[in-house]
C-alpha cells in the first residue's frame, strides 16, 4: 500500500487539491440556471476538479520511472 502511495503521490495530491477547488468553484461560481452539466452538481464539480488536479500534477512526474 505504501509503495502505491509513494509511486502515485502527485496524482493523489493533485486529486485532493482539485477536489477542493472543484467544490469551491461550485460554491462561489456554480451555475444559477442548473443547466450547466458540470457546475450544477457538487458531486460532478468535485469529481471533475479531482480529475483535472490529478492530470495537472501528473505533468511534473519524472519520465522513465519503472513501475514495480
Amino acid at each position: 500500500m505504501m509503495k502505491f502511495i509513494k509511486n502515485n503521490i502527485l496524482y493523489i495530491i493533485g486529486g485532493i487539491i482539485g477536489a477542493i477547488g472543484g467544490y469551491l468553484y461550485y460554491i462561489y461560481v456554480g451555475c444559477n440556471t442548473g443547466t450547466c452539466p458540470i457546475t450544477s452538481s457538487p458531486t460532478l464539480s468535485v469529481v471533475w476538479g479531482a480529475l483535472m488536479g490529478g492530470l495537472l500534477l501528473s505533468v511534473f512526474k519524472k519520465g522513465g520511472e519503472k513501475d514495480d
